[in-house]
């Protein structure tokens, strides 16, 4: 009867981990989203101010949804998402299975 409890405990722990794993990955989306905002806001056809405000909130924004979806995913998986962002490593080949001549 414990373990039947105990059971259940697990599993709904693991189903909340799960979905906030989902809605980090979608809030570091999100904040790529923003990203994006922030490099059109100054094409737009506006006065200046409006254009420097929009751009300061949007910064603000990304960062905001950048952190908290990296603290909702978990360290692995932020560093490797984090690790896809960095320019330096775009263009390195690493080996895969695939590619080995055996």
């Amino acid at each position: 009867m414990i373990y039947e409890n105990l059971f259940e405990l697990v599993y709904m722990i693991a189903m909340k981990k799960k979905k906030l794993m989902k809605v980090g990955i979608v809030l570091i989306l999100l904040s790529g989203v923003a990203f994006a905002v922030m490099l059109l806001i100054p094409f737009l056809d506006m006065p200046n101010k409006i254009k420097v405000i929009g751009s300061s909130v949007s910064f603000v924004a990304m960062e905001i949804l950048f952190w908290v979806g990296g603290l909702l995913v978990g360290k692995e998986l932020f560093a490797k998402y984090k690790s896809y962002l960095n320019p330096k490593n775009w263009f390195n080949k690493t080996p895969n299975s695939d590619d080995t001549i055996e």
